[in-house]
């Protein structure tokens, strides 16, 4: 469809979904056996993924909202660029705009890339290391890889005349406003160094080959390969070119690591995400035994390429290289699998562990954070054999 994507089209595929648009926060259908819904959030069941391919379909790519999906007509859709950090210092009320067939005409480019919400992994704060957090208990679903469509988002820059000035743009999205404790911190919006949009920052308007579907960010979002989730503005509505630092709640008051182990005021604004692995079984797995189970999971980082993988089947005492298959593209994941015979039944503890192209393997303890951001501890997967 990539080819020939025009705007009818993409207005005709987004509308497939959105039957339950009044029903809930979620448009797309939520069957228990592929998600675990947590309020406006989904979670993907890694179960779900096993047989499937390289990319995570759209039907069980996890879902993060702050508040709705927002159903949008692409015809009157339009993105305002604005700001100091362009040629004119055009204003919110008079910007720089481009319509969906603007996009659609400009040159496209196409990557493979996972997309985790910075909580992915935040219940194992407390099961796995007793630790009080708080935030939405994700355990390792929140997360996907999808082949993005759509133009990077430095050709749109410089079509709306990006000055050497810039130092911030600040995407900003079109669900409705977040509030929070009884204050109201407006649409999500979230700065990046101009550096990074210039880099291989992406605006989106495909997914998998067809345009976006409405939970994912109908009819344009920001891709940020690498980075935390929430830098990937869904339904992008504008943008702020700033000659000055840019600020928002989102790496203000979120996103960034508060705790003992941090200063009061919080780390540094969270940019790339962490080294994770996932086995592809139910929590609580049961597998018969006196047979052989091929086991299989996938491994990411948001540092690029994962270099290899060790599992262990008891419960950390010993490791072997797993075997890894398929594509291992940096922006993506690697898949591997291992053969392994119980050697009786009863309960066992299954442990991935990988290790990145810059050396940095899975620690046994991920630094502690009361939001419970970036878990990248090797995890404990329980499973049971009978």
């Amino acid at each position: 469809m990539s080819a020939g994507l025009s705007l009818g089209s993409a207005v005709a595929a987004a509308a497939t979904g959105t039957a339950r648009a009044d029903d809930g926060p979620i448009v797309k259908p939520l069957p228990p056996a592929l998600f675990v819904v947590h309020g406006t959030n989904a979670e993907m069941r890694w179960e779900a993924m096993r047989g499937q391919g390289y990319l995570t379909p759209a039907d069980r790519f996890f879902v993060r909202n702050h508040t709705r999906t927002p159903l949008i007509d692409a015809r009157t859709w339009r993105l305002r660029l604005f700001g100091s950090g362009l040629r004119g210092s055009p204003t919110l009320d008079r910007p720089v705009t481009f319509s969906y067939e603007d996009l659609l005409g400009m040159p496209a480019r196409t990557i493979d890339a996972f997309i985790e919400c910075t909580g992915n992994g935040r219940s194992l704060y407390t099961t796995q290391q007793h630790q009080s957090v708080s935030g939405t208990p994700w355990r390792l679903g929140g997360v996907g890889v999808a082949r993005w469509r759509g133009v990077p988002l430095a050709h749109v820059l410089e079509r709306a005349g990006l000055t050497h000035r810039a130092v911030d743009v600040m995407p900003r999205g079109l669900d409705p406003d977040f509030v929070d404790g009884g204050r109201n911190l407006g649409r999500v919006r979230r700065p990046l160094p101009v550096a990074k949009a210039l880099d291989d920052v992406l605006l989106a308007y495909e997914m998998n080959g067809r345009p976006l579907p409405p939970d994912h960010g109908f009819p344009v979002r920001v891709v940020v390969p690498g980075w935390v989730g929430v830098a990937s503005i869904k339904w992008v509505g504008d943008i702020e070119v700033s000659g000055t630092p840019l600020s928002s709640p989102w790496n203000t008051t979120y996103y960034r690591m508060f705790g003992p182990d941090h200063p009061p005021e919080g780390g540094a604004p969270l940019t790339r995400q962490v080294l994770k692995s996932a086995f592809e079984l139910p929590w609580d797995a049961r597998l018969d035994s006196g047979r052989t189970h091929r086991l299989r999971g996938r491994s990411w980082s948001g540092e690029g390429a994962v270099r290899h993988v060790e599992i262990s089947t008891d419960g950390g005492r010993t490791w072997r290289r797993a075997t890894p298959y398929g594509r291992r593209d940096a922006l993506g994941w690697t898949r591997w699998e291992i053969v392994w015979r119980p050697p009786g039944p009863g309960s066992y503890e299954l442990r991935a562990r990988a290790t990145d192209r810059t050396g940095t393997a899975q620690p046994d303890v991920a630094p502690y954070n009361t939001l419970g951001y970036l878990f990248g501890a090797v995890v404990r997967h329980p499973v049971t054999v009978g």
